[in-house]
């Protein structure tokens, strides 16, 4: 069995989105979370003042980025107009995939 480095594809990487659009109280949160646990990525992903959702996700790369790819279809009542990527490496942070409520911290 070949286990690839810290490098290669399958590696665990952070990403971090601020998507824009008509993403709040559209089920977008809950999409995303879905999404992401079924991918087995961790992370949160939260509703911003602005009325964009920023989402924080841990996982292997490929999975990354089909979650990237379901963020710009979002929700079906949703209209997602961007997508901003921000790659980082992994922290393992997270124990599993969330939504984050507001007043409410913790991992």
């Amino acid at each position: 069995m070949i286990k690839l480095g810290e490098s290669g594809k399958n590696a665990k990487k952070r990403i971090q989105c601020r998507i824009t659009g008509r993403v709040q109280m559209v089920m977008f949160r809950d999409f995303t979370c879905r999404k992401a646990r079924k991918l087995r990525l961790t992370g949160t992903v939260q509703n911003e003042r602005d009325g964009s959702v920023r989402v924080v996700a841990e996982g292997e790369e490929d999975q990354l980025q089909k979650l990237i790819g379901l963020l710009h279809r979002g929700s079906v009542l949703s209209r997602v107009d961007d997508v901003e990527v921000e790659w980082l490496p992994a922290t393992g942070e997270f124990l599993h995939f969330r939504i984050v409520f507001p007043g409410k911290e913790g991992k």
